[in-house]
């Protein structure tokens, strides 16, 4: 039963690359327009690869060094391995490699999904949504597949070998060998964010400030140079970036249950790993309810609400894993268990899972009613457009700022309930079950840029107008879909980082964060700073890398004649090389901070003092990251409603009216917030976490005395009463 049970999880990870694998032949077996279009398509697919490429010699650097500073590591303490080295290059390879996965495919899905469009809304649905299908289940797949294989391989190494115990510092190892693998993951995926959320916002704000603003031309103008390198940046940011991001969050989640698991008490029919094994297979049934539920996402005819048809995918998935996992729980867990003294049920356990999906659920709402238009915080902003630029980033900061209540609530409430069923594991298990459907999430989240990117290469051809109405129908509910998925990954964030912490309270060997204490004290305050420095840096470079294509842009206006009047066509490479090495170059500070910060304190001040960094990178990042994606996600929202017209005051105004002016200045306030510091916010808090983790047993207070540390002593007694054999088990914990 545990041997079936434990290469079921990578057999699962397997099956949703095979099914990925035949969504991505189908989608590049669609037809792709004529020769402009195939032009245009094969500028944005190599500005793409040149960005990934140029991101891969950096990252192929600091990979060597960090997994030799590991493998060194992990010959200093007895409960590691230096083969944590291995198993972070696998993470990060897994991580670029699923980054590359959803870059490939949006390259290609972006002008499928244009030639789709000239037959039919429907069709055009289709190939977008499949295109974002690819990313989902790439990501889910590789990471289940794995973590799944690496856990076999050290649990067959370090445990079953031996002989040791679920609870033996050999399944401690294993554990932190796994812990590689998310660290991997994570830096990867902390560059590709940050890096690609420089490119695609210095991009973006460069083409809106001299192409919109100065030249009057549309967004997606053929004629503007910097178009291309826009059109580059949707998928280097909202592709590759968010796909590396969750990657990250879904290994960390399940990593982060797995260490809390170990210290469970579990007389189960698994060897005592059931709690250890939950969460992978709660993640490996994920994908095949997601898979169900991508079926569900299709529209009729040309009136077909494509949002209710994503929503209906996204609920099937979820409702599937929430029944499944009431069978799972009921037959892997036994009916009670205990960690750190805390007792539950298995129900309890099932009652955790469901509320993390409906934390998850709950926040994908809120976030939807903040940002989405027609609702009244975007609605609040447009009417401020009318008196000016000053007054609409007031609306915006102030709409940002107002919408971290609710989904703080929620996450407070999902918290404490979630502690309240299984302790620390309850909430642990609830974030897993959060991110059960990643494969889902992901691929609505993908839909977006795809849809993007199609409008754009319909407008640069100059297609018939209806084209360009179906693309924008998709492009609208994808601005909506993008804003849901940063409120999603941050909810799942803030529980990943609690249940990381935790793991690492119990590795460092200490029973409390006492901020009585002057140097916790001290620390929590370093820790809620952090989040506003990393945002500084990614910012700043935003805007320095903008100045950079805003030159270039009027550059190629003033030196190249005839590109307005389409008799030359702009260099689109220069544009696109600016925002390529901008980015490279620019997200070095932060990934430095988010990777160096823990190391410092932690060995500096010992481990209470790196809690109280933790307790403060965590509360300040979640609610920067949350203030900023949805100010910014307002404020492009409100920019579009001008492009339907909207009525402020009993007089209707359009596109190139001063409010809508307005507004395009609070767009580009609101893009570097929405697609560059508030989404890597997560990553920060979790990256953090893990670091922490990983150098917990070199700064623990009490070495091979944690919780982690713990082993479960068996005494049997056997003793005969009437003929009959009778086997009495009584367990000891020891530390």
């Amino acid at each position: 039963m545990e041997q079936a049970v434990i290469y079921l999880v990578p057999a699962l990870g397997i099956l949703g690359l095979v099914v990925m694998a035949i969504k991505s032949a189908w989608v590049s077996k669609q037809e792709t327009g004529d020769k402009n279009m195939v032009e245009l398509a094969t500028h944005i697919a190599n500005g793409a690869m040149a960005f990934l490429k140029a991101e891969w010699k950096v990252l192929i650097y600091f990979a060597i060094i960090a997994s030799i500073l590991l493998a060194w590591s992990g010959t200093t303490v007895e409960t590691s391995s230096p083969i944590i080295a291995g198993s972070f290059l696998i993470g990060a390879f897994f991580s670029a490699f699923a980054g590359y996965i959803g870059m490939n495919i949006a390259t290609k899905a972006n002008i499928r999904t244009t030639q789709a469009a000239r037959t039919s809304l429907k069709q055009a649905l289709k190939v977008s949504f499949t295109g974002g299908s690819v990313m989902g289940l790439g990501v889910a797949g590789l990471a289940v597949l794995g973590l799944g294989a690496l856990f076999i391989l050290f649990y067959q190494m370090y445990v079953v070998s031996v002989g040791a115990g679920v609870n033996g510092l050999e399944m401690e190892k294993a554990l932190e060998v796994l812990a590689g693998f998310s660290l991997g993951a994570e830096s990867i995926a902390l560059f590709a964010r940050v890096g690609g959320g420089i490119y695609t916002k210095a991009a973006d704000v460069g083409a809106d400030l001299v192409g919109k603003v100065e030249a009057g031309i549309p967004e997606d103008d053929v004629r503007n140079p910097a178009t291309i390198a826009d059109n580059v940046g949707d998928n280097v940011g909202d592709v590759a970036g968010m796909g590396a991001d969750l990657f990250g969050s879904y290994v960390a989640t399940i990593l982060a249950t797995m260490v809390l698991g170990r210290e469970i008490i579990s007389n189960d029919n698994f060897g005592g790993i059931a709690p250890i094994l939950l969460p992978m297979v709660l993640a490996g049934l994920g994908i095949v309810f997601s898979i169900m539920g991508m079926a569900f996402v299709q529209v009729k005819d040309e009136r077909g609400d494509v949002q209710k048809a994503l929503n209906m995918g996204n609920w099937s998935s979820i409702i599937f894993t929430g029944i499944a996992s009431f069978f799972v729980v009921k037959h892997m867990l036994p009916e009670n268990l205990e960690i750190r003294g805390y007792t539950f049920t298995n129900m309890d356990v099932f009652y955790a899972i469901i509320l993390g999906l409906v934390v998850g659920t709950l926040m994908s709402i809120i976030t939807e009613y903040y940002t989405a238009m027609g609702k009244r915080p975007v609605s609040s902003i447009v009417k401020q457009s009318a008196t000016g630029h000053a007054t609409n980033i007031i609306g915006g900061l102030s709409v940002g700022m107002e919408s971290t209540v609710l989904p703080i609530l929620v996450l407070a409430g999902g918290i404490y309930g979630a502690y309240e069923f299984a302790g620390l594991y309850g909430v642990a298990i609830a974030a897993a079950g959060m991110m059960a459907t990643t494969a889902m999430q992901l691929a609505i989240d993908a839909f977006g840029p795809i849809a993007d990117n199609a409008g754009g290469i319909a407008e640069m051809s100059q297609l018939p107008e209806e084209v360009r109405g179906r693309t924008d129908i998709l492009d609208a509910v994808g601005n909506t879909t993008a804003a849901t998925g940063k409120g999603f990954a941050i909810a799942s964030a803030a529980l990943t980082s609690l249940a990381l912490f935790a793991a690492f309270v119990g590795i460092a060997g200490i029973d409390a964060i006492d901020i009585y204490k002057a140097p916790v004290l001290a620390g929590l305050f370093v820790g809620g700073m952090i989040p506003f420095i990393f945002s500084s840096l990614a910012i700043a470079a935003v805007g320095r890398a903008a100045m950079d294509m805003v030159n270039e842009v009027r550059r190629q206006f003033r030196e190249i004649p005839g590109i307005m009047e389409y008799k030359s066509k702009p260099e689109y490479d220069k544009c696109v090389q600016i925002s390529t090495q901008a980015s490279i170059r620019e997200m070095i500070a932060p990934g430095a901070i988010a990777l160096i910060t823990p190391l410092l304190v932690g060995f500096a001040f010992g481990p209470e003092v790196l809690g109280g960094l933790l307790a403060g990178v965590t509360v300040s990042g979640v609610l920067m990251g949350m203030f900023q994606s949805n100010a910014g996600g307002a404020w492009d929202n409100a920019k579009k409603s001008f492009e339907k017209g909207v009525d402020i005051d009993g007089e209707t105004f359009y596109k190139k009216s001063e409010p809508h002016k307005a507004s395009v200045t609070g767009d580009t306030v609101g893009d570097p917030f929405k697609d560059t510091s508030g989404p890597s916010m997560n990553i920060l808090i979790k990256l953090m976490s893990i670091v922490a983790l990983i150098i917990a047993p070199h700064i623990s207070e009490k070495p091979h005395s944690s919780a982690m540390a713990q082993r479960i002593e068996v005494k049997k007694e056997i003793k005969y009463e009437g003929g009959k054999k009778i086997v009495t088990e009584t367990k000891r914990i020891t530390r």
